[in-house]
């Protein structure tokens, strides 16, 4: 931290580094809606982010490039932690201007949660979901809640909103701050309300191990005031070692084998998935939610945790749910015939790719399942989980594998295998292919047969447009 890591007395006009990754877009489109004048910049821009900045009005610059700060000419700049101090356009604003420069949680803090009572979502796998589900559910009690999610959420068609209550939802992730502040974003956000959805070792580039994640856990869980609450996923066996650290007076547990908030009787369906709530001493809490698979189920749970927790209606809430529309690119059905589905997801670690193939393979238990993944997070396109993934394609019938993206930004050469996990999924009995182009992919997935057909597309990034590609390939493809 430095003299120009702060906040100016007066300001107008925010400039925002990495303006289009789903955190920082988010943010420009909260601080548009309080009345500032935003603009930014970023290297890779494409949907769904750039359609809600332009939605917005707010301008895009791109490559990145001292001359777009010069044009703008900010109060204040907001550095996403994607940029390094190598980058040209963080270059030029460090030694070419004397602008003040904030990360994006400090930005959130300063401008939106001071005054809230904050739930933070939190964990490995989830967040997004259940986040986008937890501002639905508080809408439809009448809370008028604030959030900020890392998608665009259905029922809102946008990933920001400013509300009137006194709730404000966030993602909360254990990523780094920025190049200037390594410790985890969600440290910054006030937390009084925290869900812990899970917790599995995951950004490979910045943690050594599990426990390197748990001890961020750690810190979240000791923010917590005594008047806040921790609600956690007990079936993530090193959540245990967070919980002594939390002061809060309320600390629950929920599950499938939860004493406290039990999920049982889970039944999938071509509409999502039935199940029941339990706590002792209380009826059951029926749920019908449109959202597949048991992992999902576990989401709902933890925002009826919260829910329950604050006293508000939790019967009203689940007479609501079958109304949750979801998240862009979370399970997104982007084309459905009687012969082709095409889903979209932002699966990447094995954990979220096994659950998301399980929960896909529930709801079309007739059709022939697909699998197509492109390693392209920090930690997909590492070895650490070379043997993970071979196990994460197992219930799909056919698995389709990309290049890694990028490899070379993996400097000590510990790449995924790509072709060596192709032959492993074939020598367990699977049918697998690798092809080193979203052409070649196209061509597969789209050509038509006798037997229906769910294409899942797994990346978090564009995967070169793939899914648009595949929809007007397969209109075409005889």
């Amino acid at each position: 931290m430095n003299e120009r890591n702060r906040f100016p007395e007066h300001m107008k006009k925010l400039y925002l580094m990495a303006i289009c990754g789903t955190g920082m877009g988010s943010l420009a489109g909260l601080l548009k809606e309080k009345g500032f004048v935003v603009s930014g910049s970023d290297q890779a821009v494409y949907p769904p982010m750039s359609d809600e900045l332009k939605k917005n009005g707010i301008r895009v610059h791109s490559p990145y490039a001292g001359g777009n700060l010069q044009a703008e000419a900010p109060d204040l700049v907001i550095v996403g932690n994607a940029l390094s101090k190598t980058n040209p356009e963080v270059t030029y604003l460090l030694e070419q201007t004397s602008t003040p420069y904030v990360s994006m949680p400090q930005a959130l803090k300063h401008f939106f949660l001071a005054d809230k009572d904050v739930i933070v979502i939190s964990g490995t796998h989830g967040k997004t979901t259940t986040s986008s589900l937890m501002a639905f559910l508080l809408s439809e009690l009448g809370l008028d809640p604030s959030f900020l999610i890392g998608g665009v959420t259905l029922n809102f068609s946008s990933n920001f909103q400013i509300g009137q209550g006194k709730y404000f939802v966030i993602e909360g992730d254990e990523y780094d701050t920025a190049f200037f502040d390594k410790g985890p974003k969600f440290l910054h956000y006030n937390p009084r309300h925290v869900v812990m959805t899970s917790l599995e070792f995951d950004h490979a580039d910045i943690y050594r191990d599990l426990d390197h994640v748990v001890e961020s856990f750690v810190k979240l869980s000791a923010l917590i005031p005594q008047n806040g609450s921790l609600h956690y996923n007990d079936s993530y066996p090193a959540l245990a070692r967070v919980l002594p650290h939390c002061q809060a007076s309320f600390i629950r547990s929920y599950g499938t084998e939860s004493p406290e908030w039990k999920v049982s009787h889970f039944t999938p369906n071509a509409d999502g998935a039935d199940f029941s709530i339990t706590q002792a001493g209380t009826p059951p809490l029926m749920i019908h939610s449109p959202l597949p698979g048991l992992y999902n189920a576990l989401n709902v749970a933890s925002c009826f945790s919260v829910l329950d927790h604050l006293g508000l209606d939790v019967a009203a809430a689940a007479k609501a749910m079958p109304k949750f529309k979801g998240v862009k690119r979370r399970q997104e059905v982007l084309f459905q015939s009687d012969s082709f589905v095409l889903i979209d997801d932002f699966a990447h670690h094995p954990t979220a790719v096994a659950e998301t193939i399980t929960a896909i393979r529930e709801k079309y238990p007739k059709h022939k399942l697909i699998a197509v993944f492109e390693p392209r997070s920090n930690s997909s396109k590492r070895d650490i989980f070379q043997d993970a993934y071979a196990n994460s394609f197992m219930a799909a019938d056919e698995t389709i594998l990309a290049n890694v993206f990028m490899p070379e930004k993996i400097k000590d050469g510990h790449i995924l295998n790509v072709p060596s996990l192709t032959e492993t999924l074939r020598n367990r009995g699977k049918a697998a292919y690798h092809f080193a182009t979203t052409d070649e992919i196209v061509r597969h997935v789209s050509a038509h047969s006798d037997v229906p057909k769910v294409v899942l597309v797994m990346s978090n990034g564009s995967f070169d447009g793939l899914t648009g590609k595949a929809i007007k390939a397969y209109g075409t493809t005889p």
